[in-house]
Formats: structure tokens, sequence, C-alpha cells
């Protein structure tokens, strides 16, 4: 599949397939609810759904409302597991101050902190329907294995207590904050953000790992979007199997004497192209601050804290 571009008008009763193609019905019914919350706010200028028929969202897209309505009565939990080794302490109370606020405001939210030094986590005072748990990791000498490895941490602590503690798991970098509402929104059985860098660069210059012998290489000519691994999430059982199969594909590399060119997020996005998310989170949701906003991101939810990455690495 070629690379889609987010730009492309998606005009809903232009687009018949949607109603007449009956391999398309689950996912019809899936969407029901989100194109019910289009009818008063939707946008022509921005893609609204996938190939697939995964909807992508936008600010202007949804009603948040009608959303929270239709959660409270699920009575959920989220997981949210997040990373602070070595030098990455200092993004903690960024992160938790800011997802305290605006991070799924009024539902349940467990947020896993992993980090070697325990002791320096700041205290926080979180809202009542949010709770921290603090678990310590171990420490590596290079911050591509630390990296590489937070996909096997995460399936293992699945397997042995969030699938009994939350329904939906996401993943985020520590080194983030948010600045406006992320709300359930976000809730998928498989959920991916696309990278801010999308819309940026040439059709066909997306950063998929091509070296051919790597367990996430994606050939050319292949590929839709390009995932950023800063955001991604779902429900708990397509998590562990997301970060299973992700972490497999870097043990094997590993064996092979290879490392993919972006690491855990070459392997992200190797699953994603295969296993289709059930919905797309747009540029909103994970703004890297190196771009200039367009005009078609109308709000920054969430974006990376500005860094030196050398200093904050090693």
């Amino acid at each position: 599949m070629k690379n889609v571009s987010l730009t492309m008008p998606v005009i809903w009763y232009r687009c018949p397939f949607l109603i007449y193609s009956s391999g398309h019905y689950r996912r019809l019914k899936i969407l029901h609810t989100y194109i019910f919350s289009l009818i008063s706010c939707r946008r022509t200028d921005v893609l609204l759904v996938s190939p697939w028929l995964a909807p992508i969202v936008w600010e202007g897209t949804f009603n948040r409302d009608i959303l929270n309505a239709q959660y409270r009565q699920k009575n959920f939990v989220v997981g949210v597991a997040t990373f602070a080794v070595k030098k990455y302490v200092r993004f903690i109370e960024g992160f938790l101050g800011s997802a305290n606020k605006f991070f799924l405001s009024g539902h349940r939210v467990n947020f896993y902190l992993f980090t070697d030094h325990p002791e320096k986590v700041p205290s926080i005072n979180l809202a009542p329907e949010k709770r921290l748990f603090i678990i310590p990791v171990q420490n590596y000498s290079r911050w591509q294995d630390i990296s590489m490895n937070r996909m096997d941490i995460i399936s293992n602590h699945i397997h042995s207590h969030w699938r009994y503690e939350v329904d939906y798991l996401y993943s985020m970098d520590i080194d983030v904050q948010m600045f406006e509402h992320i709300g359930v929104e976000i809730i998928d059985t498989l959920v991916g953000t696309i990278s801010s860098w999308q819309y940026t660069k040439p059709r066909d210059s997306n950063s998929y790992e091509r070296h051919p012998e790597s367990r996430a290489a994606i050939p050319h000519g292949e590929g839709d979007f390009y995932y950023a691994a800063s955001f991604y999430g779902g429900s708990v059982s397509e998590v562990y199997k997301l970060t299973t199969a992700c972490f497999k594909g870097v043990t094997e590399d590993r064996a092979n004497g290879i490392e993919a060119k972006w690491h855990e997020e070459s392997h992200l996005n190797k699953y994603l192209l295969y296993h289709k998310p059930t919905r797309l989170l747009s540029p909103e949701y994970y703004w890297d601050e190196e771009l200039i906003r367009p005009r078609i991101i109308r709000v920054k939810r969430l974006s990376s804290v500005r860094k030196d990455l050398q200093e904050v690495r090693f």
C-alpha cells in the first residue's frame, strides 16, 4: 500500500463503499459512534478515515460529551507506561503534572512509572481517579538499549500484573508535555499516532527500516502511515501482542548483529503495517517541536520537550 497523504479530504456522503462493501460491515459498526459525532463538526481539509476504515482523530472531528457519556458507563481503567531512566528523571514532574490535568480527565488512570532513581520521583498531588505506581528498573549503558527493552518490560508486566488491573494500556515517552485535553477519543482496540513528520517529507521518504535482513524491514513501495513510538496503545490484549512481537523482532535482529534505524519505533511500524490500527491519532497527539506547526494542526495536545539529546542521553 502506498503512503497516504494526511491532507486528502474525505467527504462521507461521497464514499459509497462505506455503505455497500460487505467486507467492511464490522468496521462500520465500530465507526458508528465516531461518525455520529462528526455530523455537526465534520472537517474537509484533512483525511478523516484510513484506507481500511479506521477513524483518524483530529480537532473538530468528535464530540467529547457524547464519547464521555458512552465510556463512563463502561467504567474502564486505562494504564499509562512511561520510562524515566538516567537523566530523563528531570522530565517526570512536567509529564505527570500535565497528564494529571489533561489526560483522560474524570476517568480512572494508572500511571506506571519505570525508573532507576525512585528516590528522585517528585511528590505530585494527583486527581482522586488517578494513581501512580513507581516501578524500579535496571539501567543500561546505551540509551538505544533502554529504548529497545521497553517493549519487553511492558510485555512482561502485562502478563504478570496489568491484564488484571487495566482495560486499556498506552505507552508514552516521559519527555513530553500535554497542553490540551486528551480524552476518550483515543480509546480503541489498537491505536497508533501518526508522526508529525509524515506530511513534511516526500511521499516515499518515510523513515521505515530498509535493511532487508532486519525483522523491522519494510520494502520500498510498501507502507501507509509512519507511526511514532512516543504514543501508542490499545486494549491490554492487543498491546501484549504488539510488544511481544516487536521485542521478538528486536531479539532476532540482535542475534544477527542488526540494529534497526529507529530502534523499537522501526519494529512498531513493521507491526502496524501488517496489523492495522483500529484508530489513528493525528499529529496533534504527538507534535515534534522541531517543526513549524501548519494550519491543519489546530490544536497541539501533546508535544516533545525541547532538549539537548546528546546531553540527556549520555
